[in-house]
């Protein structure tokens, strides 16, 4: 018996190898010709790389330390280097209000259509399939295609910037939010059906309490994500920081290139350890 056992646990290895073996080619092939089709060339890379490098020290601030905390008329101080902060922290501002204006917006559409969109919700069908055509789209389309669209619609501002945020996340939300909902148990929905519970009260009492969590969580992770995007929808003019980054970039300010930069990723910092704190304490009842 034991012999038999040696033969088939070799026999699966073998074929987890060989499986292992032919998967690993597969992805090499695919990763080569897609490299090829794209013009993608290492040598390149390698020999541009050094540029980047050089713009990057052109960023660096020229500080010297016996004027560091002298006023603002003083090249070399830090007030000298900061001169244009009265203008970039409020864009900063706007630019967190942006994210969390749309991510509100987007989880409260999200958790509507998810529950509408997903399968053990005995929602009809055309509905269903609707919805999820609808957010296929809205996800499909990059923040910064619709932010473009709103800006030559709407102009410059923060409009194309939250409108372009909150229907890719409405669109991204919805799928997580429904494939959260399929996979919840389904015993407490039969223990309310036989007690004579309506659609709305076994969604509202059986489903959600399984998958608040999840959706607290995911809002939590897309708030993030949306400072994130909105900093780079402002480059193509949707308002906040963005917008004040790529007339940096533009005009070879490179010092402040580098304190925009700076403080961009201050308050992701800031936002990313904030928001981890707050997802523990609502999601798994622990103190921040």
């Amino acid at each position: 018996m034991n012999n038999d056992f040696e033969r088939y646990y070799q026999q699966i290895k073998g074929r987890q190898k060989r499986d292992a073996l032919l998967w690993s080619l597969l992805l090499v092939t695919l990763y080569l010709g897609a490299g090829h089709i794209a013009e993608f060339d290492l040598h390149t890379i390698w020999e541009s790389l050094p540029h980047f490098f050089d713009y990057l020290l052109e960023t660096v601030p020229v500080l010297h330390w016996s004027l560091l905390f002298a006023d603002g008329r003083t090249e070399g101080s830090l007030a000298y280097w900061g001169y244009r902060l009265p203008i970039q922290l409020p864009l900063i501002w706007e630019t967190l209000q942006l994210a969390l204006a749309a991510t509100l917006l987007s989880v409260m559409v999200a958790t509507v259509l998810a529950f509408l969109a997903a399968g053990n919700t005995h929602t009809p069908a055309s509905l269903r399939y609707a919805i999820r055509t609808l957010v296929a789209f809205l996800r499909t389309m990059p923040e910064l295609a619709w932010a473009v669209m709103f800006v030559m619609a709407f102009g410059i501002g923060a409009i194309p910037g939250f409108l372009a945020l909150a229907l890719h996340s409405t669109g991204s939300l919805t799928k997580l939010f429904y494939e959260a909902i399929e996979t919840s148990s389904d015993k407490p929905v039969r223990g309310l059906a036989a007690a004579g519970a309506s659609k709305l009260q076994r969604m509202r009492f059986a489903y959600w309490p399984q998958v608040k969590p999840i959706f607290l969580s995911y809002s939590f992770m897309r708030m993030e994500v949306n400072f994130r995007s909105s900093t780079i929808l402002g480059l193509v003019g949707a308002g906040g920081i963005g917008q004040e980054l790529m007339t940096n970039i533009k005009l070879d300010r490179y010092d402040q290139v580098s304190i925009t930069l700076l403080l961009i990723i201050v308050v992701v910092s800031l936002l990313d350890t904030f928001s981890g704190h707050l997802r523990r304490w609502v999601v798994e009842g622990k103190q921040a």
